[in-house]
């Protein structure tokens, strides 16, 4: 396997998060499983990686109920069709996704928009799920424009995806960083012992403070030079996977294109 699957017992929830390999951007597609279903989050940048997503939940026995695709970056969804499941939205990130039209992944496989368009729209709100307790909500800002995040909190369980990187470099392609401060201050919460990234493995709460420490060091380095900032910020965090991820920062802020 080329990706790292991590589980969480929660008892009558399990989550089996699995993390791309580097070359995938340690994109995570979290698998729910409930105690008749799976719900996965998040369909991977790299049809492969999604491929190989799938067939581990396979083996899990139970039927994928549905994926849910939190935001409208591509990395997120490019491998939706490869779970043949519904897709699940809200329905401002459905708009966005349209708007991308046809992609490919980054190993050049296409991605017709038609084949990963939402066909099932998200409330923000309450659902229960076979018997278990999901909060939708809408979040405004930060690392995109809008978000999906995802609470379970009678197993605290958080499913922040984008709203949390975990030791992997951040897209701050947005420049949004303030609101994203913001954000990170309102999910801290002890009663939710479990984070879950959209990049890297689970964490606990001190994800939060750590992406706060991330988030400053960007916004002071980041100028006018994308080359300088990203020479900057990997000397700042020689250990963090994902760089490419600056790379699609610096095409959003300078126009600079991904080697």
């Amino acid at each position: 396997m080329r990706g790292t699957v991590t589980v969480i017992d929660k008892g009558n929830v399990r989550v089996h998060s699995y993390m791309a390999p580097d070359t995938g951007l340690n994109v995570t597609t979290q698998l729910i499983e409930t105690p008749n279903l799976l719900i996965a989050v998040d369909g991977q940048v790299n049809v492969a990686d999604a491929d190989e997503v799938v067939e581990y939940a396979k083996g899990l026995g139970k039927p994928l109920d549905r994926l849910i695709v939190t935001h409208d970056h591509p990395d997120h969804y490019h491998g939706a069709a490869s779970f043949n499941a519904p897709i699940h939205a809200l329905a401002i990130v459905r708009d966005q996704m349209a708007a991308r039209g046809d992609l490919q992944d980054l190993n050049g496989v296409p991605v017709p928009a038609a084949q990963v368009a939402p066909t099932d729209l998200i409330t923000p709100g309450t659902e229960v799920i076979d018997g278990v307790t999901f909060v939708f909500e809408a979040v405004l800002g930060g690392e995109t424009s809008d978000q999906l995040l995802i609470r379970l909190p009678e197993q605290g369980v958080l499913v922040a995806q984008d709203l949390v990187y975990h030791h992997t470099h951040a897209f701050v392609g947005h420049n949004d960083i303030a609101r994203w401060q913001v954000i990170l201050q309102e999910l801290a919460d002890p009663s939710y012992d479990t984070v879950l990234p959209g990049h890297g493995l689970p964490a606990g709460q001190a994800v939060f403070a750590e992406m706060a420490a991330y988030l400053e060091a960007a916004d002071d380095l980041l100028g006018d030079d994308g080359d300088a900032y990203k020479r900057a910020i990997i000397e700042r965090y020689p250990d963090y996977a994902a760089p490419f991820v600056i790379d699609i920062g610096n095409f959003y802020l300078f126009g600079t294109r991904p080697a």
